[in-house]
């Protein structure tokens, strides 16, 4: 009976030792600079996170950049950072309150919900810089064509802010075949990689860039849709 005790002692001491572990690799990790944005960077702010001790209790030190509480008022309220239980990053008050609390979602990108505002994100600042890159490269003339080569149409992605937030706009070009018109996309946005277009009716294409430096759209079919730079 002892023996079972002291096994059963030493397995719950090895699962708090790792989940210790865990959580302090997570927080080891997160030492730099990071990017705190909307979900899709039309509002951004960089965070160092900092491995010294803050005045929040059990915090840590962090600094915000100039501009980010008028880019995102409630970042006027985060005082310092931690790590709770095992995978969620904390951004909090002076008097250790959440501002906001993200978990990561692919490596590296981290996502916060605040109630009545929407989705935030948290990723590396060199990633999130090379992801505006990316977007500012997707910016002009592109050709729609099938999988025989056939073009069914022609857009131009801009840089314009379209009515909803996060997204841009997208004009078609004039004699687009029947299911593109229909489709009538009115805004565009990257998302984790994937290229969206947005109909008026929230009708959603998603295209996804391929071996072939081309854009494909998801799912793949037969006589797949694919994007091309003209």
């Amino acid at each position: 009976m002892l023996a079972r005790l002291a096994v059963a002692l030493g397995l719950l001491l090895a699962a708090g030792a790792a989940q210790a572990q865990d959580a302090a690799t997570l927080k080891s990790s997160m030492i730099g600079q990071w990017e705190l944005s909307t979900t899709e960077r039309s509002k951004t702010c960089v965070v160092t996170l900092k491995a010294d001790a803050a005045q929040a209790p059990q915090g840590m030190k962090l600094e915000l950049e100039p501009g980010c509480a008028t880019a995102l008022p409630f970042t006027k309220d985060i005082a310092a950072w931690t790590v709770k239980g095992l995978d969620i990053v904390r951004l909090e008050t002076s008097a250790g309150d959440a501002v906001i609390d993200f978990t990561e979602v692919e490596s590296g990108i981290f996502e916060g919900l605040r109630a009545n505002e929407g989705v935030y994100i948290l990723q590396n600042l060199a990633a999130a810089r090379s992801l505006a890159k990316s977007m500012d490269q997707m910016i002009g003339d592109w050709s729609m064509v099938r999988g025989s080569g056939r073009v069914v149409c022609g857009l131009t992605l801009t840089n314009n802010e379209a009515p909803t937030p996060d997204n841009y706009e997208v004009y078609l070009k004039p004699r687009c075949d029947s299911q593109v018109a229909s489709f009538a996309p009115k805004m565009w946005r990257l998302e984790r990689g994937a290229l969206l277009l947005i109909a008026p009716s929230g009708e959603t294409w998603r295209f996804e860039a391929d071996d072939n430096a081309q854009w494909r759209k998801s799912p793949d079919s037969a006589d797949p849709l694919i994007m091309l730079r003209q």
